[in-house]
């Protein structure tokens, strides 16, 4: 096992044991209507394929594993506000106590919020910070993501770096986590590379970043920059095409999440980095701190950190994402357990595994 792979198995072991001592002990319910059900909301399918590959999937299991009677209620508003505002009433009406939130638009969720604290739920905001007094947080260090994405572009430009004209695609301005990555991603690159050529929100939506890089192409010429830094892999991939159908293969177009198809883009070569925040820690986390609530056990002895939000200190776990590139696939995707080599390698990629050094035989 090598020094990430060990890195990455500690914090997950870490997380779960400073979590787990005291929820496990007890599954008597923690209120007197015995409600130990659990909600949790997800922001979207369409743009990024870890929700519903990852999140939801390991945050049931980790649940389950820590409370026999407690139940998980999912839902996933697809991009859509309105849609989640009624999956967050609805969870309310049928009386859940903790809600897991990882809100479309988090500058709207204080209200949310407050009826929630005023029926006796406990809101846990989840990888993005949900405005108003919520219980609790676990993400990662989201501006740290963006300053590794910087980084990695950096890398990519090489020696080219400080003549390079920069396209950014960023998140959407309703995710706060998307401002973190920018201001991130500006820390590192901002003096290091000629100038951020052209700058926009991509609402992380792979259709709308596609239409922004060509806008891009229009005012500057297809020739008219070097890099792309795009805030997350599905965008990226959308990014990727349409520079391809202007007959650019040579600009470095990072993203994050460590989604599938990014991986694969990285060993061929067309994508030069993704960010790994590794789903499970995350996933560990947020079900025992809601078990925690459940339980009736306080959780600030086992938060991390505090993380202020409009005044008001939020218990916090806040953890570290790590960067891939292609010399890295395997000790941080692979070794990481995130996915198998037979998974990345089918015969379309093969050629770009075995010139990786990816093991396996396919």
């Amino acid at each position: 096992m090598n020094s990430m792979t060990r890195r990455l198995v500690i914090g997950t072991a870490a997380v779960s044991m400073a979590m787990s001592l005291a929820a496990c002990g007890d599954d008597k319910p923690s209120s007197s209507n015995g409600n130990q059900s659990i909600g949790l909301l997800l922001p979207e399918r369409s743009s990024s394929t870890r929700y519903e590959a990852f999140d939801k999937p390991l945050i049931e299991a980790s649940v389950n594993g820590m409370c026999t009677k407690c139940t998980l209620d999912y839902a996933n508003a697809d991009g859509d506000e309105k849609l989640q505002k009624e999956q967050f009433d609805a969870l309310l009406a049928r009386g859940v106590k903790v809600i897991l939130l990882d809100p479309v638009n988090a500058a709207v969720t204080a209200p949310w919020v407050e009826e929630a604290n005023r029926r006796g739920t406990k809101v846990i905001a989840y990888d993005r910070l949900a405005a108003g007094n919520v219980a609790a947080y676990i993400s990662f260090d989201n501006q740290r993501t963006g300053e590794l994405q910087g980084q990695a572009l950096l890398e990519a430009l090489g020696k080219h770096a400080a003549d390079a004209e920069v396209v950014m695609i960023n998140g959407a301005e309703t995710d706060p986590n998307a401002a973190d990555f920018k201001a991130g991603a500006h820390k590192s690159l901002d003096g290091k590379v000629k100038r951020i050529a052209y700058e926009q929100s991509g609402e992380w939506k792979p259709e709308v970043a596609a239409a922004k890089v060509n806008e891009a192409i229009s005012k500057l010429g297809k020739n008219g920059f070097q890099a792309v830094y795009s805030a997350n892999d599905g965008m990226a991939g959308a990014i990727i095409d349409e520079l391809h159908k202007a007959g650019r293969t040579d600009v470095p177009v990072g993203g994050q999440d460590a989604s599938l198809d990014a991986v694969r883009r990285i060993l061929t070569g067309e994508q030069a980095y993704t960010i790994y925040k590794p789903y499970q820690p995350e996933a560990d986390a947020a079900a025992n701190m809601a078990v925690y609530l459940v339980k009736g056990i306080d959780i600030t002895a086992v938060a991390s950190t505090m993380t202020e939000s409009n005044g008001l200190q939020i218990p916090s776990m806040l953890l570290t994402p790590v960067v891939v590139t292609k010399p890295k696939v395997v000790e941080t995707i692979i070794d990481g357990g995130l996915y198998k080599a037979e998974e990345i390698c089918t015969p379309q990629f093969a050629k770009a595994c075995k010139d990786a050094g990816v093991p396996g035989t396919y």
